[in-house]
């Protein structure tokens, strides 16, 4: 189920669904240690005797964020029991606090007595037992805990600070009824202590609210990893009050997304909302170490059995360099040292890591089926960061700190890449594709590996080590006259998607149509205007593009991820964000004239009526009715759109530019 509305500040990180039922609390990493492990945590309303769970069909919710921040605003209405209740939540921008206000508007003529229930089923550290969770009764809030993880729940009703009712519960508790099953009747049980499959239940009431007026309350649950961290910032919400931190809160992220203004070419007020709620978007998904996490959704286990909530370099490349675009090199920097920190002393990243920079769980094995050894690598991922490193040294010219990366990074990455090769074709070695599905020679991985080489030459030669920039320069060289032997395949016209080389050198192709054939052009290992590159890409638009009322671009022919459709004529696989956006890079970069660049901006608006209403970007849609499919958001979806606007602002400038020029040049000279 899609992540509507993530909140988070770098620390505390934590999701709703489209329910609007809190999933995913992740703290201290973004990304690691889910402590819910994606159990539904609800929230619940008493009213008159009658009570209800917001998720219910009974409540229409309307799930967006206030403009420009990443504080929420979730409308909730329930005509049958005449309440509308506003929600505003947020994670503050500086402290590790999760606040959730609520605006309630009573319908009706008479005053009402509302209760509204927050309920928290933990998993903490992401196990299922050994929990703990009680009432604090000086504070009068709500502690969880386990070893260095600590929680507290607390609450202000009518400028009065405290829980008005509370109880904890067993997941496992035999006859007895689930803790969240307690709020139904509209008080709760007091249980004072649950340890273990522990949950709780905090009551906030407020018995008068009045006729065709209104009441707010306030609820938090602080973060720390010290006990006595929670009882101070619970002391700290008390002198300031929370609306201050909504407050700060907000004008904290509006300042954050607007600190660069932004040139808009002729890009609609739409797409402009787009483009700013992905620079939010993708920050809300980045630690403060400099993990960028490709997705923390945690639903995605039921199809993986394993999550998005970790660090891929070549994720992690494409969002630093849509950062950087945007003039937030900050957040790159801080990826780039956290690669600098990860890469193998051999020069190559490994699938993937958590966010305190640990490697994660493998998805590729070490040997062969004959038992042989074999790098279970993406060499993109490597080759792409160096390449995405290069573009922020060359906008920033941060010296110093490319300095520090020099050996550790670049020249160790550069030094595997020029010498990791297949012996008969002098490709790059097999390594497994970016979309981690098969081994082999892969004709995106050969222009992310020819991109990196050149990307390191151009490092040397800054630090005037020309023969290391002459080594890199020629393997690149080599790599691509091989390209154009081996994957260019003559009679069809375009790139293959692969090949696989046998061990007396035997080429086997693989003709499937894959949007990543574009990564020739993509990476910039040949010009637009290059046959090679416009015969592969009429055949990938051709091919790829989804013949429905939806639209968009597959990943690839009879793509059964997520699949959808059986017609695979006309819908070769669901569209997803980061192939359309590649097409609109295309045209983008082959535009002649103003007029060409409709076809990037058509795609540009086909992802903003693709987005969730709070503008969040999922990995793909479905083909026919664009609701989202596989994790949402996808860290990456979002980069991608971001680069393809910045990309369109500067084509739109160039290409007033010399239409003025044109303008300009006296007749006597035609």
């Amino acid at each position: 189920m899609p992540r509507d509305v993530p909140v988070g500040n770098g620390n505390l990180h934590v999701n709703f669904d489209t329910n609007y039922n809190l999933r995913d609390i992740y703290y201290p990493y973004v990304g690691k240690e889910n402590h819910t492990e994606g159990c539904v945590s609800r929230t619940g309303v008493w009213v008159d005797g009658n009570f209800t769970w917001i998720d219910s069909p009974q409540w229409q919710r309307e799930m967006v964020y206030e403009s420009e921040s990443l504080v929420t605003r979730v409308t909730a209405t329930n005509r049958e029991i005449g309440l509308t209740l506003i929600f505003s939540d947020l994670v503050d921008f500086h402290r590790d606090i999760l606040f959730r206000r609520v605006n309630i508007a009573n319908h009706r003529d008479h005053p009402r007595d509302v209760r509204l229930f927050f309920h928290y089923a933990l998993r903490i550290l992401g196990r299922a037992i050994g929990d703990t969770i009680y009432y604090h009764p000086r504070l009068r809030a709500l502690v969880m805990y386990k070893e260095q993880r600590y929680f507290l729940a607390g609450a202000q009703v009518n400028g009065i600070i405290g829980l008005d009712d509370w109880t904890t519960g067993s997941t496992r508790s035999g006859d007895r009824k689930s803790a969240w099953r307690d709020a139904e009747d509209g008080q709760l049980a007091k249980v004072p202590l649950t340890c273990g499959f522990a949950e709780g239940v905090i009551g906030l009431y407020d018995k008068t609210v009045p006729a065709g007026g209104s009441s707010t309350m306030y609820h938090w649950l602080a973060a720390s990893t010290r006990f006595h961290g929670i009882e101070e910032l619970e002391t700290l919400i008390r002198e300031r009050g929370p609306e201050s931190f909504i407050i700060r809160t907000r004008d904290y992220w509006r300042a954050w997304v607007n600190k660069e203004s932004l040139d808009c070419a002729d890009l609609p007020a739409s797409i402009l909302s787009l483009y700013r709620r992905s620079l939010l978007t993708m920050r809300v998904q980045i630690d403060n170490r400099g993990a960028i996490i490709a997705g923390t959704d945690s639903d995605i286990t039921e199809v993986l059995g394993d999550t998005y909530s970790y660090v891929w370099g070549r994720d992690g490349a494409f969002v630093a360099k849509a950062l950087d675009m945007a003039n937030y090199n900050e957040i790159s920097h801080a990826f780039f040292g956290f690669c600098a920190n990860t890469i193998t002393s051999e020069g190559y990243l490994l699938h993937k890591y958590n966010s305190d920079g640990s490697l994660a769980g493998q998805w590729m094995p070490w040997a062969d089926e004959e038992g042989k050894p074999q790098l279970p690598i993406e060499e993109d991922e490597t080759a792409l960061v160096i390449h995405s490193l290069w573009y922020h040294y060359n906008k920033f010219r941060n010296v110093e700190f490319i300095r520090s990366l020099y050996r550790t990074l670049i020249m160790n990455a550069a030094d595997f890449m020029a010498s990791y090769r297949e012996p008969h074709t002098n490709l790059p070695a097999p390594s497994y594709d970016l979309w981690e599905e098969r081994r082999g020679i892969h004709s995106f991985t050969v222009a992310a590996v020819w991109a990196g080489l050149q990307a390191a030459a151009n490092f040397t030669e800054v630090f005037g080590e020309m023969t290391l920039t002459k080594q890199y320069r020629q393997a690149a060289a080599e790599i691509k006259e091989a390209a154009i032997k081996y994957l260019f395949d003559k009679k069809l016209g375009r790139f293959l998607r692969s090949i696989t080389v046998s061990a007396d050198g035997v080429v086997e192709p693989d003709y499937t149509i894959d949007s990543s054939i574009c990564g020739p052009f993509v990476v910039g290992m040949f010009e637009v205007a290059d046959p090679l590159i416009e015969n592969t890409m009429a055949a990938l638009i051709d091919r790829l593009w989804c013949k429905s009322t939806v639209g968009g671009v597959a990943r690839y022919e009879n793509d059964r991820y997520q699949q959808v459709s059986q017609d695979i004529t006309n819908i070769p696989g669901n569209p997803w964000f980061i192939c359309t956006m590649w097409v609109a890079q295309y045209h983008i970069a082959r535009a002649q004239s103003l007029g060409d660049l409709k076809p990037a901006l058509q795609a540009l608006t086909w992802a903003q009526h693709c987005a969730l209403p709070s503008g969040v970007l999922a990995e793909q849609v479905d083909p026919h009715s664009h609701t989202p499919l596989s994790v949402s958001p996808l860290t990456w979806s979002h980069a991608a759109v971001v680069i393809a606007i910045h990309e369109y602002i500067d084509k739109y400038h160039e290409l007033q530019a010399q239409l003025h020029r044109r303008q300009d040049v006296p007749w006597s000279a035609h």
